[in-house]
């Protein structure tokens, strides 16, 4: 049986999960009560250190969910996605409208990578 690696872990929950060649990753939020873009940003730069941290990078995300707080950002938050996510390497990808844990966050996404 595959041993579990538990990353930034609290009394909640962990930042990152390493499990059977696979990493899953909480959902990353930005700044509260930045914009759209600046959330975004912050979000994916989360993505990226977890990744890094347990020797992966976001070309091998398998799956990307996101969830916007408003359907009307989906433009905005896309124009980051894009210009971040590697052409060729490009996930499985989901995006829906939520209510997030305070309004303060537009921007949420849950990442799966192999390892």
């Amino acid at each position: 049986m595959s041993d579990i690696k538990r990353i930034e872990t609290g009394p909640r929950m962990s930042q990152a999960v390493v499990h059977g060649g696979l990493v899953y990753l909480a959902g990353q939020v930005g700044a509260p009560g930045a914009s759209v873009t600046d959330q975004t940003k912050d979000v994916l730069a989360n993505i990226d250190r977890l990744l890094a941290s347990v020797g992966s990078d976001k070309t091998k995300i398998l799956q990307a969910t996101i969830w916007l707080a408003s359907m009307d950002d989906f433009a905005e938050m896309n124009a980051v996605w894009d210009g971040w996510v590697p052409q060729g390497h490009t996930p499985a990808r989901a995006t829906g409208e939520a209510k997030l844990a305070t309004p303060d966050y537009k921007v949420e996404i849950i990442c799966i990578a192999a390892v």
